[in-house]
């Protein structure tokens, strides 16, 4: 690793860090704010959803949740927190070499006394500290909203905790799939649009997954490899699926260092 490469890359995220950070605890506080009207009207709120079709209901994996239920709740604000760290993750994965590539001034940082694999690995801890700052800012806000809104309702904090450690194992996979796919084209001249592709790309799947019953389409996407739903409900991770999403991005990891050693820097003619 090189220490100033690091900390370049580690600045340049800051404000990145900062606004996905003030996101996701505006979106866990709010909407874990409304908990406790969906707690005292559970009755009515099981009702109303035996109104929507199933196919729906499985879509957003609302089939086996219970919605009166701190870790219920919980199960179903953390969908749109996953959503929201995918897209973050497939952002720093998609831009780790590529906006340098697509800016010409790659060629300027290898010119420097450092090998291709140390200006990576500098790179990917940079972007793996940034998520990891995210990550600890929504374990806090969690911890603050159920302990606003919960009004004394117990909940497992074994079964808690397992959802919060399954957030860095979530982000690797778009990090390490997004820096492979785009070592993979020849350039990226834009990075939301693939970062948007892959995460929203990854929901569908599992959407479709719950829609369409045993296809094997789980298989494809970790937000079915880390399922809030089925982790609440059985109180441990689906290890098959799991052990699937950390092969599948150290292996991307490993296909990355391969790539970027040999790939052919564009330079500034």
């Amino acid at each position: 690793m090189n220490a100033n490469i690091y900390r370049h890359e580690f600045r340049t995220r800051l404000r990145s860090v900062l606004i996905w950070s003030l996101a996701l605890t505006f979106l866990t506080i709010f909407f874990f704010a409304m908990f406790p009207v969906f707690a005292d009207q559970a009755a009515l709120m099981n009702e109303m959803l035996a109104k929507f079709p199933q196919e729906l209901l499985v879509a957003f994996g609302m089939d086996n949740m219970d919605l009166s239920t701190v870790l219920g709740f919980y199960s179903f604000v953390f969908f749109f927190i996953q959503l929201c760290l995918a897209i973050q993750a497939s952002n720093y994965g998609f831009g780790l070499v590529s906006i340098e590539e697509s800016e010409l001034t790659a060629d300027f940082l290898l010119s420097k006394p450092v090998s291709r694999s140390q200006v990576l690995t500098s790179k990917l801890l940079a972007a793996l500290t940034s998520l990891v700052i995210t990550t600890l800012v929504v374990w806090v806000s969690t911890f603050i909203a159920i302990s606003l809104f919960r009004e004394g309702r117990a909940y497992d904090m074994s079964t808690l905790l397992l959802l919060l450690f399954s957030i860095l194992i979530f982000q690797l996979f778009f990090l390490s799939v997004g820096l492979v796919i785009s070592l993979l084209v020849k350039r990226v001249r834009s990075v939301t649009p693939y970062a948007l592709g892959l995460a929203f790309g990854a929901y569908v799947l599992a959407a479709f997954s719950g829609v369409f019953g045993d296809v094997g389409l789980e298989l494809l996407t970790p937000f079915k490899h880390l399922d809030a739903t089925y982790i609440v409900q059985h109180g441990a991770y689906d290890t098959p699926l799991v052990l699937l999403n950390v092969a599948v991005s150290l292996v991307a990891l490993a296909a990355s260092y391969w790539l970027y050693i040999r790939r052919d820097i564009p330079a500034v003619s």
